[in-house]
């Protein structure tokens, strides 16, 4: 019996294309039948934050880190021609014209593929993001849980 091989993404960029391009990998590699781990941390933790505002409690800082990020993986904007907004809206409409999935469908399907999505609890400290505000079915951990998971990789990926 081979041994499964194992990827692992650090997300650290919060630019759409960059999340896109993580997860498409991901994806790809859990249909090559890969173990996968998608560890988000800073600005990557914004593809794991829910639509909806969550009722949680916390001080200035934190409220004002709330604020100036994006509320869910479609909010995201692009790393090259954001045009402010205007850029994520043509390249979604294109995506669409050629029936390319989306990114929270692409976080769906890695999901559904059973990816370990991970949470950087440190970087969720410091910016004050809570379980709550973060998407269902994803896991918690710090950086030595992702380096276990990195150490037995065959492909780790930091995006």
């Amino acid at each position: 019996m081979t041994e499964k091989k194992k990827t692992t993404i650090v997300l650290f960029s919060g630019d759409y294309d960059k999340a896109m391009a993580a997860y498409i990998i991901a994806n790809g590699a859990a249909a090559y039948d890969h173990e996968v781990t998608i560890f988000h941390t800073f600005w990557g933790l914004n593809a794991l934050r829910k639509n909806e505002k969550a009722l949680v409690k916390k001080g200035f800082i934190e409220k004002m880190f709330g604020k100036m990020m994006p509320r869910g993986a479609d909010k995201m904007g692009l790393s090259k021609m954001n045009f402010a907004g205007f850029g994520p809206k043509m390249i979604k409409d294109v995506m669409k014209k050629h029936n390319a999935m989306s990114l929270p469908q692409l976080i769906e399907l890695a999901q559904e593929q059973e990816v370990k999505l991970v949470a950087c609890t440190m970087t969720m400290d410091l910016l004050g993001l809570q379980k709550e505000e973060l998407l269902d079915n994803i896991e918690y951990a710090g950086v030595a849980a992702y380096l276990a998971d990195a150490e037995e990789g065959n492909v780790n990926l930091f995006i």
